[in-house]
């Protein structure tokens, strides 16, 4: 099943009866602000699930969902029995504020945080009063559509934090000659260049500076970026020359300048619907066409973290597209759903620990079986745009 950062739903572990309720109720005021028109906010921590009011008027409603917890959260809002889901936005990080824009008839209907994603939520019930105005399904798309591309710049900008922030330690660990340190952040911080490797290919210049292969070099051709550093890590066992320690910080200083260009960048970049749904496609064509032959990663052999990552940053475009998606075209979005999940269970079995195995322990049959996972994941993946836009 995907994760669906689109709706919400709060929901906690086995609770007192007496604490849940108490963790959702709201102030006689916040009663009383049932105007059935704006944004409802929603605060999900710990042990509460707090709205700004427990009733308003049908047509198009927007929850504002603001995770205050330390853990990740979801918020849905069910219908009367408490199971069939209306609307849902999950995988809120702590911090972050993710709404869900939903059309909603006259009604009584549950709300529910789970900080965790585990249990059946902190619940509470919610009506929906005639407001007169009938729900506008063009409206919520539009609305949904806005959400998704606000949410992907924000998701954008959190990986290109993560990626200054360890890349400044890799660089650290570099320069200082700590090749161990430095061998083991290498793939972790390029995880978060590989979920948002078509957003930093679409400034064009910073691609073939950070993220250049020695096989991809043109005549005359500077290389710099992640795989010059990798290849010094895991050099060659014959006619290979280890950098200087001036060349090392040369070579690193560059990458972290690059690095921090692109952080600025993505600050003020917004995004278009068709982005998020090509991106989606242009990231497992990643996978298709460097991570399966092992070309990305040559010498570290660290090719399934970037396998990972690539999958990961298509999977939050498609989610956050999801509830279009599934309004206009179900079938496909639960293909593509499926799909998603059985890539990820066979990705699943090569972890070791933390991260993964050497790619190179990799058999050609397994690469065979990943590389037709992917294939099946990227024919329906790649019709998602036009569903949406058409």
């Amino acid at each position: 099943m995907s994760i669906r950062p689109t709706v919400a739903l709060c929901a906690l572990m086995a609770l007192p009866l007496s604490s849940v309720l108490a963790a959702c109720s709201l102030t006689e005021s916040n009663k009383k602000d049932a105007t059935g028109t704006g944004t409802i906010t929603v605060e999900s921590s710990a042990d509460a699930c707090k709205l700004s009011t427990t009733e308003t008027g049908s047509g198009t409603v927007t929850f504002k969902v603001k995770n205050t917890g330390s853990k990740v959260t979801e918020f849905y809002l069910y219908a009367a029995d408490g199971q069939r889901i209306v609307g849902e936005v999950e995988n809120i990080g702590p911090g972050l504020t993710r709404e869900l824009v939903t059309t909603a008839s006259p009604g009584t209907y549950v709300t529910a945080c789970k900080p965790g994603m585990e249990g059946d939520g902190i619940r509470a019930k919610f009506t929906v009063t005639d407001s007169g105005k009938a729900s506008s399904a063009s409206e919520a798309e539009q609305a949904n559509l806005d959400r998704a591309t606000a949410s992907y710049a924000d998701y954008v900008k959190q990986e290109a934090q993560e990626l200054l922030d360890e890349t400044t330690q890799f660089v650290a660990a570099y320069k200082a000659g700590d090749d161990a340190q430095a061998r083991s952040l290498y793939p972790t911080a390029r995880v978060h260049w590989e979920r948002i490797e078509p957003v930093a290919e679409s400034f064009g210049d910073l691609d073939p500076k950070m993220d250049l292969r020695e096989a991809d070099l043109e005549e005359g051709q500077q290389w710099t970026g992640w795989h010059r550093l990798e290849k010094d890590l895991w050099p060659p066992a014959k006619g290979y020359t280890s950098l200087t320690k001036a060349e090392r910080a040369t070579y690193a200083d560059d990458l972290l300048a690059n690095t921090k260009t692109l952080h600025t960048r993505v600050q003020t970049t917004t995004y278009a619907v068709t982005q998020l749904g090509n991106g989606a496609k242009e990231l497992l064509d990643e996978v298709a066409t460097g991570k399966i032959t092992g070309e990305e990663e040559t010498w570290s052999h660290t090719d399934l973290y970037d396998f990972q990552a690539n999958v990961d940053g298509a999977k939050q475009a498609f989610e956050l597209l999801e509830p279009i998606l599934e309004s206009k075209d179900k079938e496909l979005e639960e293909q593509i759903d499926a799909r998603f999940d059985d890539l990820e269970a066979l990705l699943d079995k090569y972890k070791k620990g933390d991260g993964f195995v050497s790619y190179d322990t990799v058999t050609e049959p397994q690469r065979k079986e990943l590389s037709d996972a992917v294939n099946a994941l990227s024919e329906p993946l790649s019709k998602m745009t036009g569903a949406i836009t058409k």
